[in-house]
């Protein structure tokens, strides 16, 4: 198992950081997930500690109490080296379904303007590529998927919007991902998913977890109507795998 060089520091009086490389990397984002279950299952009380895993790093946070940092520093520093060959928890692969309709789209003639591909090119790669989840944060279910194909690879809008629509699906830089929400975005909106990413009400209100694999589908209008009524009243079936690659 590769072990990574470390920095571990306090991050205001009731949060530590552990930080890797930094990197986008999946063999470092798989060692941190590794840590992170083994932290969960043999090491935190997890009724106290929220771990939160993302990128480069795992913030661990303990709300009832400062913590003693001199002390847990060490302690983190232990376990690292005894996690051993400990692995993560099981990844699934999920299958979201996206309307490339220009009414959602509303950046994917100019995204196939500046990338020189035409509409059905955009959509097909990014509907044949496999994401991984680095990070979700920035709006509650916000997932940062890498993995995008170098030929979708665009900057950010220079102007943001102030109100991008809930389930708009864009690309930034290197990654792409789901507004979860409407909010402010400067992403590139190339069409809309239409299953909620975030449930406040459900027992697991985010059902992707950090290091799971995303793939997009293309759906017609009619179907993406649908689907919003069926995940509105909770009937919509969710199609996931596990990932063991």
């Amino acid at each position: 198992m590769s072990k990574f060089s470390i920095s571990i520091r306090p991050f205001g009086v009731h949060a530590i950081l552990v930080e890797w490389p930094n990197k986008v990397d999946e063999v470092i984002l798989n060692d941190i997930l590794r840590f992170s279950n083994f932290l969960e299952t043999s090491c935190l009380d997890i009724n106290k500690w929220e771990i939160v895993p993302a990128y480069n790093s795992i913030t661990l946070i303990l709300r009832q109490e400062p913590i003693q940092f001199d002390r847990l520093i060490k302690r983190l520093k232990q376990w690292y080296g005894e996690c051993g060959d400990s692995k993560p928890k099981q990844k699934y692969l999920w299958k979201l379904p996206v309307c490339y309709d220009l009414d959602f789209g509303i950046d994917l003639e100019e995204v196939a303007e500046k990338l020189s591909l035409n509409i059905k090119e955009v959509v097909k790669q990014h509907t044949e590529n496999v994401y991984t989840v680095f990070g979700i944060g920035f709006l509650p279910g916000f997932m940062y998927l890498g993995g995008l194909p170098k030929s979708l690879e665009i900057a950010r809008r220079a102007t943001p919007r102030l109100k991008v629509q809930k389930g708009a699906v864009g690309l930034a830089g290197k990654q792409t991902g789901i507004y979860p929400q409407e909010s402010p975005g400067g992403w590139n909106i190339i069409g809309n998913c239409s299953v909620p990413m975030f449930n406040p009400k459900s027992d697991n209100p985010c059902f992707v977890s950090v290091g799971d694999k995303v793939q997009f589908f293309a759906i017609e209008r009619a179907e993406y109507d649908l689907h919003k009524i069926e995940g509105e009243v909770g009937i919509y079936k969710l199609e996931k795998t596990k990932w063991d690659a």
